[in-house]
């Protein structure tokens, strides 16, 4: 068997062509190795949209590398169950290095540092010498979020978006200044359907599975059939050609109302102006650059208005950026945070799993995610976030639950927004204040309420919202806690005006809601 100068490992969210660890690939004397495995699947328990997301898209680019002439070493899973034994990266990796005579292994910076821990304890421990490269998909590298955010008592995304926007040159002028005079047009984000709801309303392309994904789906099925979700709406792209054609259809279709309505939601509809984007970026199906290049594009040419195009270039050029660089700043630390000092047992309520709940918001939210594996930032933000953190789910859990829910969670983006800006367990490092709200916030941004059997104006008895009764439950529970917090100053002072006989009837329903929920 020849001998393997480089064994380049890829892994399931790293499927670019132009990624640093073919630099000088020699078809002879390197191959690449990838890995599907049971430990992957199972250390959350995965949507089974999520696993055909990442394994059929390992596949599609398999078929590319061999197309393009490199040798693959190739871990297929198969659907026979009893073969379920508990495979890993590092079970797999030592079997190849035992197999074949490895001079070097190379990989680029893993976005999980669970995974990456691991990769470099297996190839240590197995005497290989290895090179970890640089992920250069992103815009921001670790070492540059480390320089910028040394010495801050904060680390405000605003401050971190403006920096991006300069020094990559993104919707500025000759002089440096914002396009249109102001660097964030937040304010304009905040639109509301009227009573007819959404216009001009259209879906994004869908892809049929080839047959690759169906015999993905068919693995998936027979493999991890007890897993939550379903398959049945599966149709996100599962190679580059597929996510490009998905990304002009978003920029001519979706993008130029996408800044008006990006706050709201409207029941049983799927993803409104949203990209949906987020899985293909993360899988490096698509670049960072080339979105905010073909948003930006769309801007200078009359196609969409300042206000969508900034505010989607400020969800990735800011805050997908700016996540990655807290994760890899704080990590491994990060992940044991518990800032609100939740009971370590207090698990995500029992409907977060099957969508089984009267609430018309959650229920909306849930059932989209079930079917499609996927939400957009306000139902996972102001629906099931602000669910979780009102119920007192630790942060940890909520962390686990999105990373097994979601198709587009990783580690290293699912980390900051869960546990930090969602949950606020991270002391307030990301949010200056926890996102807490009464259920009127969710009236005033949907039409949910109207067909809800609960009143949001209501914090006590039967009919009473349960996003009210909690707030007003979060609040009491955490005053101390909250009480130097100038931005928490008006919602304490709410709370003190409350007699103790309300303060009282509030606590006692929050208590049923929690037992009812958690059963």
């Amino acid at each position: 068997m020849p001998k393997i100068r480089n064994l380049v490992l890829v892994l399931g969210d790293q499927l670019n062509h132009d990624s640093a660890a073919f630099a000088g690939f020699d078809s002879k004397r390197d191959r690449v190795w990838m890995a599907e495995n049971d430990q992957e699947a199972t250390h959350v328990w995965c949507h089974k949209a999520r696993l055909v997301a990442f394994f059929s898209p390992m596949r599609h680019f398999r078929d590319e590398l061999i197309a393009d002439g490199k040798q693959v070493l190739y871990h297929e899973l198969t659907g026979d169950r009893r073969k379920r034994r508990g495979s890993s990266f590092q079970s797999i990796l030592d079997k190849t290095l035992g197999e074949h005579e490895v001079e070097n292994v190379r990989f680029v910076h893993p976005g999980d540092y669970r995974v990456r821990e691991q990769l470099r304890s297996t190839l240590e421990q197995a005497g290989v010498t290895f090179d970890e490269l640089p992920d250069e998909h992103f815009y921001c590298s670790p070492e540059r979020f480390n320089e910028w955010a040394t010495n801050r008592k904060s680390m405000i995304l605003e401050q971190f978006y403006r920096v991006m926007r300069t020094e990559h040159s993104v919707l500025v002028d000759s002089k440096g200044d914002p396009e249109g005079g102001q660097w964030n047009y937040d304010k304009d984000n905040r639109g509301k359907f009227g009573k007819a709801g959404p216009a001009n309303l259209f879906q994004p392309i869908s892809f049929k599975p080839d047959e690759t994904t169906r015999a993905v789906i068919a693995m998936v099925e027979d493999r991890f059939a007890d897993h939550p979700g379903t398959l049945d709406a599966f149709d996100l792209p599962v190679c580059r050609a597929d996510a490009l054609a998905y990304l002009d259809d978003f920029i001519e279709n979706r993008l130029p109302d996408f800044g008006d309505f990006q706050d709201a939601m409207w029941g049983g509809e799927k993803f409104l102006y949203h990209s949906r984007l987020s899985n293909a970026i993360n899988l490096h199906l698509l670049s960072p650059r080339e979105v905010v290049d073909a948003a930006v594009k769309a801007y200078h040419e009359d196609r969409a208005p300042l206000n969508s195009v900034e505010g989607f270039v400020r969800q990735i050029l800011g805050w997908r950026e700016y996540v990655r660089g807290i994760y890899w700043n704080k990590m491994p630390e990060y992940e044991g945070l518990n800032s609100l000092r939740c009971d370590p047992d207090q698990d995500v309520p029992a409907f977060f799993w099957d969508g089984k709940t009267d609430m018309a918001c959650v229920a909306d939210a849930m059932r989209l995610l079930i079917d499609t594996a996927y939400a957009h930032h306000i139902q996972r933000l102001m629906v099931l976030g602000l669910y979780a953190q009102l119920h007192g789910t630790h942060p940890a859990k909520f962390h686990q639950w999105h990373m097994a829910m979601y198709a587009d969670a990783i580690d290293w983006v699912s980390l900051p927004n869960a546990l930090g800006m969602s949950q606020y367990g991270d002391h307030g490092l990301m949010a200056t204040k926890p996102y807490c709200a009464t259920g009127k916030h969710i009236q005033r941004m949907s039409n949910h309420c109207k067909s809800c059997r609960y009143d949001p104006a209501k914090s006590t008895g039967d009919d009473a919202c349960p996003f009210t009764t909690l707030y007003w439950d979060f609040l009491d529970r955490h005053q101390d806690t909250f009480r130097g917090n100038n931005r928490m100053t008006l919602q304490l002072k709410n709370v003190e005006k409350k007699s103790d006989d309300e303060m009282q009837a509030i606590r006692q329903r929050a208590k049923q809601l929690r037992e009812f929920w958690s059963s």
